[in-house]
């Protein structure tokens, strides 16, 4: 414990890097998002090439080798699609996340129907599916809008992430000197 409490400090700068990454997330969402996607196209091209050179080491022992190959081609251009053209693979996740939420919301209410039997107060369950649908609706209806919505549960994330590091930060010290 005294070697957190030594450097204590580290976990304050990084709840004050964290609250300066949530107010550039509410100021400019759009390039939050964009950030983040230029990150994700960065993981699927380093990716699809990791798998490329998996597929070719394996190609003379393994019969299937070709499937390996077709992932990371596939992972490739999913990275460059995403390093190019960032705006619209934002927009892709955002009708992404409108679609799980419609189908999760759907789920919910059916599963909420099926148990109305064996548990009580199976209206949260239909509550939470109906949310789930109107939030879904909402993006298809407003995609642009949902890009922000989405930078800003990211800043929110960053906000109260450090927050609570600052809190433990000076936890520490305090924790330190006695």
């Amino acid at each position: 414990m005294q070697e957190f409490a030594k450097y204590w400090w580290l976990f304050v700068l990084r709840g004050v890097l964290a609250i300066l990454f949530a107010v550039l997330a509410f100021l400019w969402p759009a390039i939050t998002l964009s950030i983040l996607v230029i990150f994700l196209g960065a993981y699927f091209f380093v990716d699809g090439i990791f798998t490329l050179v998996h597929s070719f080491r394996v190609m003379k022992t393994e019969p299937r080798w070709w499937v390996l190959l077709l992932e990371g081609l596939v992972s490739i251009v999913a990275g460059l699609i995403a390093l190019f053209s960032p705006g619209v693979t934002a927009l892709f996740l955002v009708v992404l996340i409108a679609i799980w939420s419609l189908l999760t919301g759907i789920f919910e209410i059916i599963l909420a129907i099926r148990l109305r039997k064996e548990i009580t107060n199976e209206w949260m369950l239909i509550l939470a599916g109906v949310l789930s649908i109107l939030f879904g609706i909402l993006l298809f209806m407003q995609p642009i809008t949902g890009v922000v919505v989405i930078s800003w549960w990211i800043g929110f994330y960053a906000l109260f992430f450090g927050i609570f590091l600052i809190a433990v930060g000076i936890k520490l010290k305090k924790l330190g000197k006695a």
